[in-house]
């Protein structure tokens, strides 16, 4: 493998102030000098009284989901993510999804696709909303293409929540990018520190996996509602660890403090942005369909354009993605139908985009990759019908992308390998 860009979970370079810190962090199993230095920076950042730890974002998605989750429940997102359904579903909810209309155009140059849809959400509030069990945005959204949620429109939805008392749960797990991203198009005049606490201070519960913006492995929990916060602290030591770890390691805890305050500074947070920029104008000026505007999280390929003489059943964001590290050596994600698990009478679900994600972990990569992944792409543009799709070999009956595995029909990866050899060699 050349460069893995599958993900920006969990694999972001971390500063020497965030390493400094693990060295010196207070270990211990109940209550640790570290562990405060957490709460302080969270308060200082975010604004938030309370935290709860847990051992990463889903962790705490599952808290959630059972603090409000109850059978024949919905959630109303902006978007979904994969485990945030996941867990609703388990408890027998449903979410129901509602973003705006040019989310779902990667041509759009809209420049906040992760907003919600106001007039839907009022809609599905005035009619079900004894059945609503909490309204979800998540910033940014990640599955449309790492796109932002404005100002304006999460502050109209704390007004819409308020109306009709509905919890709001902010999902922040990149909420770094989202925040860069509202300064650049909306808001700035505005310091970035003002644009965090402003954006997140909506929300009545606020989580973030701490393995993307924060550069840690684990997560958090935070919120003003004491209520809220005595009835998850119940649900902490029985799924995650004691109130002051919660399955995280205290060493990470005292770099997770540091990385939170370290979401204030510009420069950390534009880089990889600059970068995802630059590799999306290029790939466009050479007519590789690419999601628009630039986002954050990576550079997303529309497979459903890349692959337009394949059928959806081919499983076409895989099928790109495999064809792309094997002329490449770069790993990249599947973010399409085999993200998504059946329906429970063996449907295939086919959702609204399928992308080929090429992450950008932060501080970890340079122009010069670059201009290596567009480069490669282009020559697999030109040589794409070789590209005949994906079945399953073995599929897992729940997110089933983890651990699924499949095979290429008709061998065509032999193909496409052999064909790259005659222009570029064994290298």
């Amino acid at each position: 493998m050349f460069l893995d860009m599958l993900t920006d979970s969990g694999v972001n370079a971390m500063t020497t102030d965030q390493l400094a810190a693990m060295i010196n962090a207070q270990d211990a199993y109940a209550g640790s000098r570290s562990f405060e230095e957490l709460v302080s920076a969270v308060r200082e950042v975010f604004g938030f009284e309370y935290v709860l730890p847990v051992h990463q974002g889903r962790a705490a998605e599952h808290l959630i989901a059972r603090l409000f989750v109850k059978p024949g429940n919905i959630v109303v997102t902006n978007y979904h993510f994969t485990t945030t359904r996941a867990h609703i579903e388990l408890l027998g909810g449903r979410m129901i999804e509602i973003p705006v209309p040019q989310a779902l155009d990667t041509s759009s140059e809209y420049p906040f696709k992760g907003d919600i849809d106001l007039a839907r959400l009022e809609e599905i509030l005035s009619r079900d909303r004894d059945k609503v069990a909490f309204v979800r945005i998540e910033a940014l959204t990640n599955l449309i293409g790492g796109q932002p949620v404005s100002m304006k429109n999460i502050k109209a939805v704390r007004e819409i929540c308020d109306r009709y008392k509905v919890p709001l749960v902010i999902d922040g797990s990149m909420i770094d990018w989202n925040i860069y991203l509202i300064k650049e198009r909306e808001l700035g005049s505005w310091r970035i520190s003002d644009i965090i606490r402003e954006f997140v201070g909506n929300a009545d519960i606020f989580y973030m996996s701490n393995r993307k913006a924060g550069s840690v492995r684990g997560g958090i929990i935070a919120t003003n509602n004491k209520n809220y916060y005595e009835k998850l602290s119940v649900l902490v030591p029985v799924y995650e660890g004691f109130l002051t770890y919660g399955g995280m390691s205290i060493k990470e805890i005292a770099a997770l403090a540091i990385g939170l305050r370290e979401l204030r500074e510009e420069g950390l947070l534009g880089s990889e942005i600059e970068l995802i920029r630059y590799g999306v104008e290029k790939l466009d000026k050479l007519g590789i369909p690419v999601v628009k505007p630039p986002g954050g999280l990576g550079i997303h390929i529309d497979a459903l354009k890349f692959l337009r003489h394949l059928p959806r059943e081919r499983y076409l964001a895989g099928s790109l993605a495999a064809a792309f590290y094997i002329i490449s050596g770069v790993r990249t994600m599947e973010r399409g139908a085999l993200s998504s698990d059946r329906t429970p009478d063996g449907k295939e679900i086919f959702p609204d985009l399928e992308l080929m994600r090429i992450a950008l972990p932060r501080k970890t990569y340079l122009k010069s990759h670059i201009d290596y992944v567009v480069d490669r792409l282009a020559w697999l543009y030109e040589n794409k019908e070789v590209i005949k799709g994906l079945e399953w070999v073995y599929e897992p009956p729940v997110l089933r992308f983890f651990l699924g595995r499949l095979r290429d029909i008709n061998n065509w990866s032999t193909e496409l390998a052999e064909r790259y050899k005659r222009v570029f060699g064994d290298s």
